[in-house]
C-alpha cells in the first residue's frame, strides 16, 4: 500500500490550486491530500513565522496517519511549502519576534520523502528571509538521513533585464543574489537544489499552477519524480 502523500501549498496560494496535481496523484493509485490552507491564511505570515500553516500541516499529517493507519506519509512542498516542511521536520524551537512561545514539531520520523517543486530554500528577500536563514541554520542540505530528500528546478526562463524576464531576473536577484541565471522564473536553479539530495532540473516548467503552460504537477512533468513517491 503506497504511504499517504500531502501537498503542501506555495506562498499565499490555497489547496483549490492543486486539485488537478491532487487528482492525477489519486488516479495513479497515491492516496493524496492537499494542506486546506486559504489564500488569507497566509496573511498573519507575512514578514512574520509561518507557525500557523505548520499547525495545519501537522493536523493534516496526523488525520492522514490516522485514516490510512500509517506510519508515514510523503510530503510534496510547492515553493514555500518546501521550507515550511522542513521547519515542520525539525527538532529546533522555532518562533520569531513579536512570539512569546516557541514550538517544535519535530515530525522527521513520521516522513518518508520530501519532494521541494521550485523551493527557494535561500532567500535575500526581507519578507522570507528570517524563516530561511532560520532552516539553512539549523537544518543545512538534506539534513535528516531518515528522509529522502528530492529537490526539483524549472530551467525554463533565463532572467535578464529586458522585457520578457525582468520579473525572473528580480526574482532570481532577490532569492540567490544573481538575476542573470536560468530558473522556473520565479525560483533560480541555484536555490531550488539542497547538498545531499536528488537534485533534478526539469526543461520548460512554469513555477505556479496558475502559470501558462505547464508546471511541475503537469501530467509529462511529474512523471520525472512521482517515482520518489512508490
Amino acid at each position: 500500500m503506497p504511504l499517504p502523500t500531502i501537498i503542501v501549498p506555495g506562498y499565499l496560494e490555497s489547496a483549490i490550486a492543486y486539485r488537478q496535481l491532487e487528482q492525477s496523484l489519486l488516479q495513479l493509485g497515491l492516496p493524496t491530500v492537499t494542506v486546506p490552507l486559504r489564500r488569507r491564511d497566509w496573511l498573519p505570515t507575512i514578514g512574520r513565522p509561518v507557525t500557523p500553516i505548520v499547525q495545519q500541516l501537522d493536523r493534516t499529517v496526523k488525520q492522514m496517519l490516522h485514516k490510512h493507519n500509517a506510519a508515514q506519509v510523503n510530503l510534496i512542498g510547492h515553493s514555500a511549502g518546501g521550507w515550511v516542511s522542513r521547519i515542520y521536520l525539525g527538532e529546533q524551537p522555532y518562533s520569531g519576534r513579536g512570539q512569546v512561545t516557541s514550538l517544535c514539531w519535530k515530525a522527521h520520523p513520521l516522513v518518508a520523502s520530501l519532494i521541494t517543486l521550485g523551493t527557494p530554500h535561500i532567500s535575500q528577500e526581507r519578507w522570507t528571509r528570517a524563516n530561511l536563514d532560520f532552516v539553512t541554520d539549523n537544518y543545512p542540505g538534506a539534513f535528516y538521513k531518515n528522509v529522502r530528500y528530492v529537490c526539483v528546478a524549472g530551467k525554463t526562463i533565463f532572467g535578464q533585464r529586458r522585457p520578457g524576464s525582468w520579473l525572473a531576473y528580480n526574482s532570481y536577484q532577490q532569492t540567490c543574489g544573481q538575476g542573470n541565471t536560468w530558473g522556473d522564473g520565479i525560483t533560480p536553479i541555484a536555490a531550488a537544489h539542497l547538498e545531499g539530495a536528488e537534485n533534478l532540473v526539469l526543461a520548460g516548467v512554469q513555477h505556479s499552477p496558475r502559470s501558462p503552460g505547464i508546471w511541475y504537477g503537469s501530467s509529462e512533468p511529474l512523471k520525472s519524480w512521482v517515482q520518489y513517491l512508490v
